[in-house]
């Protein structure tokens, strides 16, 4: 395969040491005004006035609060790079001096880095636009952290009031070590999905359990017993994750309220082992509640759901021979499945792509110093992962003065594999 993608990287970021001081300002103003789900004003208004700045033609509010900069540039593919907004309803404890100023809201899973990289790689292209060409399609989406921003800007008319992309490229930072790059053809990421679940009971005084149905005792057996579904029910080469990550119910302790309520969010990877565990879930819940003499059966709703993130292999093949050209063979590592989710592949799939699907490629950057990973406990990678706080974490924090220019290269690199 041709080195050509990675020498018109380096020839395209030529300049890119110049531009980072502004570059790296305008990651850490992201971090330290982080917005959540639905409410990216801030952050869009600011990756909106970069893009047209930078020559593109630009669209606010697509799909709510999504960006779209187009830069057409002469005869070739129109190329998608996709960067995700939203941060998360987490207290950030990661001292920095450019931590959240929003109480309780955090960029705990790096999309600050990733918008930062969208905005110096759509900048670098536009600067050296004589090195390629082709159309540049730049999408800043919304809504990622609940799975609804792509759909909702693909709903919005995006390949119709723009133009259909021949490829979708997308990334995202992990706390492995900067300048490692994780791909993976075929299926990278896991399917999720979200499910609310309502215990009913009958309430009364504390004094007076006899009296009633306590449906706080009925939710700790079912938290407990729903762990049986992976480790009883589920061969051990079928990945499977459950988890129970909200538990609620009452408000005082001489109180026996008349419901609790769980969330549960379920990872698997295949159509077959949800919809199997999907049923296990409400089979345990309606038992326990039979079993508690509850006044009714639960209620089970799914509010959410992830597809799995599949990597065309031809399109995954070009980007990674790009990073590997750049970054050595020893940095670009196959690994996965993961257990994590990602709405990005909405952008590639034929229901939502207006016909057959889109080839698509998603990889992994690091964004763990050289330092930090050194004075990690542990001597393999696994031992010291254990120890870097990760995605979703609120002591995440990547390091933007190396991981900044390596998502930025990773991503050019990436465009470059496909523009002409």
């Amino acid at each position: 395969m041709s080195d050509r993608p990675a020498e018109t990287t380096r020839e395209v970021l030529e300049d890119l040491t110049g531009h980072l001081p502004e570059l790296t300002a305008l990651y850490r103003d992201l971090h330290a005004h982080p917005e959540p789900s639905w409410r990216e004003h801030r952050t869009a208004a600011s990756v909106a006035a970069r893009l047209a700045a930078a020559g593109f033609a630009v669209t606010e509010k697509v799909g709510g609060t999504g960006v779209v900069g187009v830069l057409r540039n002469g005869d070739g593919p129109v190329v998608l790079l996709r960067g995700d907004m939203d941060a998360l309803p987490i207290a950030e404890r990661t001292g920095l001096p450019y931590a959240s100023t929003v109480p309780g809201v955090m960029h705990a899973c790096g999309h600050d880095l990733h918008v930062t990289c969208l905005a110096g790689t759509a900048e670098a292209l536009a600067r050296r636009r004589a090195l390629w060409s082709g159309t540049l399609m730049v999408v800043a989406q919304p809504a990622e952290e609940i799975g609804e921003g792509a759909q909702a800007m693909l709903a919005d008319g995006l390949y119709g009031r723009f133009a259909r992309p021949d490829v979708v490229l997308g990334q995202h930072v992990g706390p492995f070590p900067v300048g490692s790059i994780v791909h993976r053809p075929g299926l990278l990421m896991s399917a999720s999905t979200t499910l609310d679940v309502r215990i009913p009971g009958t309430g009364g005084h504390g004094a007076l359990p006899e009296l009633c149905v306590d449906p706080v005792v009925t939710a700790a057996h079912l938290v407990t017993r729903l762990q049986t579904i992976v480790s009883r029910e589920t061969a051990p080469s079928d990945a499977v994750v459950l988890t129970t990550g909200v538990l609620r119910a009452g408000t005082q302790a001489n109180v026996i309220p008349d419901e609790a309520y769980l969330a549960l969010n379920l990872r698997t990877q295949s159509a077959a082992a949800r919809d199997r565990v999907l049923a296990a879930v409400r089979r345990i819940a309606e038992a326990e509640c039979a079993a508690a003499g509850a006044p009714r059966p639960p209620e089970i709703t799914v509010t959410g759901e992830f597809p799995l993130t599949l990597n065309d292999p031809g399109a995954d093949a070009a980007v990674s021979a790009a990073h590997t050209g750049l970054f050595g063979a020893e940095a670009v590592i196959e690994h996965g499945p993961l257990m994590g989710s990602e709405d990005f592949p909405y952008f590639g799939m034929a229901d939502h792509a207006g016909g057959a699907p889109i080839p698509s490629a998603f990889w992994f950057f690091g964004g763990t110093s050289a330092q930090a990973w050194e004075r990690a406990p542990g001597e393999t990678p696994e031992e010291k992962l254990r120890g870097i706080p990760g995605n979703h974490n609120s002591r995440f924090a990547p390091d933007g003065d190396t991981a900044l220019p390596a998502g930025i290269t990773a991503l050019t690199a990436a465009a470059l594999a496909h523009l002409a």
